[in-house]
């Protein structure tokens, strides 16, 4: 731990050089892509209507949830978190573990919030290149969301009317 992270953040220190690389990584990511687009005369949209606005929000939020919570990708998080609670439905809460860039990912493969940005970037360049392809992939991810909301509200009827 170094004497920033003791200093900035908590008893196990805040792994700012974990996150430095992690905003690095999306900052390149993000370069590269303006650049290949740029380089393959992609014509980005002059803007972007509100019905696609709110189907990249939706898809946003499932495939953030998705990658985040779901009991079914806790592989893919199991090398950066522990399992701390199961929570709703399939859904699970983890923990980072670890320090430095392993801590730094556990802290952004556990948070719903911190992911959506991730995924919402690779969703936005998706919808730049080839929209209706992303159109289509964020009508199935809102499609699963509510689907959730339904499943949800199906289950508190049942609750309901058994007392």
């Amino acid at each position: 731990m170094t004497d920033n992270e003791r200093i900035y953040g908590d008893e196990e220190g805040t792994p700012l050089g974990g996150y430095a690389t992690l905003a690095s990584t999306f900052a390149t990511g993000l370069g590269l892509f303006a650049w290949t687009a740029r380089r393959r005369g992609v014509r980005l949209p002059d803007g972007v209507p509100p019905w696609d606005l709110a189907l990249l929000g939706t898809a946003t939020f499932k495939a953030s949830r998705l990658l985040t919570k779901d009991k079914v990708t806790s592989f893919l998080r199991a090398p950066f978190t522990q399992r701390e609670a199961d929570s709703h439905g399939t859904e699970v809460n983890d923990a980072p573990r670890g320090n430095g860039l392993r801590r730094a990912v556990g802290d952004l493969v556990s948070c719903p919030f911190c992911t959506s940005a991730w995924v919402a970037g690779g969703l936005v360049a998706t919808y730049a290149c080839a929209p209706r392809a992303a159109r289509l992939v964020c009508a199935g991810l809102s499609a699963v969301a509510v689907s959730d909301w339904l499943q949800y509200a199906w289950s508190r009827t049942e609750q309901k009317a058994e007392g």
